[in-house]
């Protein structure tokens, strides 16, 4: 059965015209390799080159199209990494409810440039009473180091009570393993000022218009500055839950708790100002971005 089998697909191979190697002539086959070992080395080897190097004065132009044609009076097709985009997100916009008193606060971030390069606004602060009590503002150029993370550079300004604080900021903003959102920033100052902020979330989608969002915001101060009442080392940390409702993706109400607390000499001046240096929060606000 296997003969008849091998003698069929033979036959078939010969009428095809195309035979197999062990049905070939041994001397017609080394003839052709003979002639195709001599085509081969008489190949001009010279004109061969390595990509790279300078390119030749008749190279085509790479915004062109081939053949020499070019745009003709339509603007050349720009890439998506050549694109311009903006944003602006108030992250928090909110009432911060404690057991003898009501703050607002806010938190914004605006973003304009291109996948690589960006202008980076940051502003964050507490207003009491109708009076700003606190707030930090930063002008940041952003750099892409990886596909989730950028660097960024420039200066921040404090206001609110007490004088105004001057510092050059350098930090890395990004979306670490598992999906958690980092915001990582260290500061010099005036006098011989340092600091360090830590800022971290995390998106829990309960429903696709369900989220809640923990939250964890730390600041660290080298350098203890009396004027504005703060202490050197762990200055305060904050950590909340919110569970927010997003009626459209860019509009979404929340409601939440957090609990904030004051650390060392900084809690000694909120003690001194009869204020306290832990409180629980029920927080009412809205997130908003375009």
């Amino acid at each position: 059965m296997l003969k008849n089998l091998v003698s069929l697909a033979i036959a078939i191979l010969l009428l095809a015209g195309v035979a197999p190697v062990w049905a070939q002539d041994p001397a017609t086959t080394h003839q052709d390799m003979g002639a195709m070992n001599h085509d081969a080395g008489g190949m001009d080897h010279g004109a061969m080159s390595m990509q790279g190097g300078t390119a030749p004065a008749d190279a085509r132009d790479p915004h062109a199209y081939a053949g020499g044609e070019d745009f003709g009076p339509i603007p050349r097709p720009r890439m998506g990494d050549e694109e311009r985009f903006g944003m602006l997100m108030i992250d928090r916009l909110e009432a911060a409810r404690s057991d003898d008193n009501t703050a607002a606060m806010y938190e914004v971030q605006g973003r304009f440039g291109g996948d690589y390069d960006r202008a980076v606004l940051k502003a964050e602060g507490e207003s009491d009473g109708g009076a700003l009590q606190e707030a930090r503002t930063e002008l940041l150029w952003g750099h892409a180091i990886a596909s989730y993370w950028d660097t960024q550079v420039g200066v921040r300004h404090d206001s609110g009570m007490g004088p105004g604080r001057n510092w050059l900021a350098f930090g890395v903003q990004g979306l670490a393993p598992y999906w958690f959102e980092l915001d990582i920033a260290a500061y010099l100052g005036e006098s011989g000022r340092s600091a360090l902020r830590l800022d971290a979330e995390y998106e829990l989608l309960l429903t696709q218009k369900l989220i809640l969002q923990p939250r964890v915001e730390a600041n660290v101060y080298g350098k203890r500055d009396t004027e504005r009442e703060i202490g050197s080392g762990l200055s305060d940390l904050s950590a909340g839950l919110r569970l927010r409702y997003e009626i459209r993706r860019e509009f979404a109400p929340y409601v939440g708790v957090e609990w904030a607390g004051k650390y060392g000499a900084t809690a000694d001046h909120a003690r001194a100002a009869g204020e306290d240096a832990k409180e629980a929060r029920i927080v009412a606000g809205l997130r908003v971005w375009y």
